[in-house]
């Protein structure tokens, strides 16, 4: 019994500033200035919209030149390989500079990392569509880069930034809401590319860095970051050494829940390439905004999955592992599944995919939550950026090891995908294993 017990992880939920306490933790008040209508809520609500916009800038950053990728390759005289670097090195780009930033983001506060990501971000597209206008892929390519060094700050801090201002029930909706953002980011953002190409194809560099300035302006005047930086002198080397601790103590359950969310994003992006090939194959050929539309199925499945995730869970440390094991178990069967019902079964196969998104939904949230709050504010930066990056990771490479596996077998894929969903669902149901109440602590000193 002992031993058992000592696998549960030891999970706290900490924050900087009491207006921003856990709903749960007092009963809610009536009329005016209560938790109906009042001030407080209205306000939340403007900080849960400003936080959502962040990862929501990133996905459409991203995501908005998929469509795009067939124009650029004719009118910037570029081949197959050459088109898909402005997808790959963002994200690779994006997934090494994001410890980093996560590092600064611990010592001199999230808001000063997240202001200056989202304006070299914005600054960085509309370089990359005058690349565009003036037919050059160089700086296109250059542009691309220097956004993805902008994009490491961005929705990674914001995570962090979440565990900072909220605790408990609210911590885990607000986690919620930025996993559905990003999801939902994804749902439009192939068709809303496919509508601006219509206008010009390299109409969608330009348009992103108005997303980007709202974005911008949301976090500037509607979030209030908690102002104590107690880490902010602390050496190096003691940091690092913290963080070494952190992974001695929790580095089995830690590292499983990073595996665990990289492979979410590289089995969703590496499926959304495969869907992407062979809509526009026949029987189907589909293209442009319609073949937009079929993507964003599965997508949808995700988004709604996540939010809704994020708002039960609460502190309910039982209810999260077995939703994990829930959302693995579903993966694993529904891309099992898709070896009978295949492409040539689209409405059977569509519903597979979805249902395997599904349980990426009821997964994300869950290790978003428990992630952020198994550490102090002090290193919540690097931890949370080390899982983000690996995510990052997971998405740049899905799509080429998807492309290349689909050449092989395409039952290949689908075999691999399904058997890396079984092995994560093993590792977390072994290794991941939550107190049934995820206590609430008070910060250290």
């Amino acid at each position: 019994m002992e031993k058992a017990k000592s696998r549960k992880l030891n999970i706290s939920f900490e924050s900087q500033i009491a207006e921003h306490d856990d709903e749960q933790a007092k009963p809610k008040q009536r009329g005016a200035g209560g938790d109906k209508g009042g001030p407080q809520t209205k306000g939340k609500l403007w900080e849960f919209i400003a936080i959502a916009s962040i990862p929501l800038v990133l996905v459409l950053g991203n995501s908005m030149l998929v469509p795009i990728l067939p124009d650029m390759q004719r009118e910037l005289h570029v081949s197959d390989f050459k088109s898909s670097l402005v997808i790959t090195l963002f994200s690779v780009t994006a997934g090494v500079f994001i410890p980093v930033v996560g590092y600064l983001s611990d010592r001199l506060g999230r808001k000063a990392i997240i202001i200056p990501s989202l304006i070299v971000y914005g600054a960085a597209g509309v370089l990359a569509g005058f690349g565009a206008v003036w037919g050059s892929y160089n700086v296109v390519i250059w542009a691309r880069a220097l956004q993805g060094l902008g994009a490491a700050g961005t929705a990674p801090i914001a995570m962090a930034l979440v565990g900072d201002l909220y605790n408990g029930a609210t911590e885990s909706k607000a986690l919620g809401l930025t996993e559905a953002s990003n999801g939902f980011g994804k749902v439009v953002s192939p068709i809303l590319g496919a509508a601006l190409a219509l206008i010009v194809w390299y109409a969608a560099f330009f348009a992103f860095p108005l997303f980007c300035v709202l974005s911008l302006l949301a976090v500037i005047f509607l979030i209030k970051e908690p102002k104590e930086k107690s880490n902010a002198k602390q050496p190096i080397g003691e940091y690092l050494h913290s963080l070494a601790r952190i992974f001695k103590g929790k580095g089995r359950w830690l590292v499983t829940s990073f595996f665990a969310g990289s492979l979410g994003l590289f089995t969703l992006f590496g499926i959304l390439f495969y869907l992407s090939e062979i809509l526009e194959e026949k029987p189907y050929n589909l293209d442009g905004v319609v073949k937009g539309l079929v993507l964003a199925i599965p997508l949808a499945g995700l988004v709604i999955t996540s939010y809704t995730t994020g708002s039960v869970i609460k502190k309910n440390g039982t209810l999260m592992r077995w939703l994990m094991n829930i959302g693995l178990a579903l993966s694993t069967v529904s891309l099992g599944l898709t070896l009978v019902w295949n492409k040539e079964h689209l409405v059977l196969f569509m519903t597979l995919i979805t249902l395997s998104s599904v349980g990426t939904g009821l997964l994300l949230p869950c290790l978003n939550t428990m992630i952020t709050g198994s550490v102090d504010k002090s290193q919540r930066g690097m931890i949370t950026s080390i899982y983000n990056s690996l995510r990052f990771l997971g998405v740049a490479a899905g799509p080429p090891l998807i492309g290349f596996l689909m050449e092989k077998n395409e039952n290949i894929v689908f075999i691999m995908l399904s058997a890396l969903a079984a092995i994560a669902l093993a590792l977390i149901f072994f290794l991941v294993r939550p107190e049934p109440n995820i206590a609430r602590k008070p910060q250290k000193a």
